[in-house]
């Protein structure tokens, strides 16, 4: 079973609709036996929130739900236990090693470096544009998919 966790700073936008479409993704291939995904924050900030509003309404749009989803912050321990650990922006990862350290296994990445434009994913609280984050996530996860 491969295991994978997606980051941003909050767990409440980018992160989440990461999961959600990674999960919906793989259902619909009919690999859910083949995954564990889930996502967490950098942050302490949003802390048992749940998706924001605006980024859950995006995934609805799509026949996507994300009940139950309470936002957590990374611990050392997710490096040892999910295969991946995908960023949504370079402040992500350089959080990311603040707390797990060193990445001895390259076990971090960005999600958009998995596509043919590298880099960020959009990100929406700033923005306001879910749309944008949607395609980027929505890109970057078919490409993900696409190794296993």
């Amino acid at each position: 079973m491969k295991k994978i966790l997606f980051v941003c700073h909050g767990n409440i936008c980018r992160s989440p609709m990461a999961e959600f479409i990674m999960k919906d993704l793989v259902r619909k291939s009919h690999r859910e036996a083949e995954f564990e995904i889930a996502s967490a924050a950098t942050s302490t900030e949003e802390i048992g929130n749940p998706v924001y509003p605006p980024a859950r309404r995006k995934l609805a749009e799509h026949g996507i739900r994300c009940d139950g989803h309470a936002a957590r912050q990374i611990t050392r321990r997710d490096y040892d236990y999910y295969d991946m650990i995908i960023g949504m922006d370079t402040y992500n990862l350089r959080n990311m090693r603040r707390i797990f350290g060193d990445d001895t296994e390259n076990k971090i990445s960005l999600l958009m470096d998995f596509t043919n434009r590298p880099g960020d994913v959009a990100d929406p609280w700033y923005t306001g544009n879910f749309d944008a984050t949607w395609r980027d996530c929505v890109e970057g996860c078919e490409a993900l998919l696409k190794l296993f």
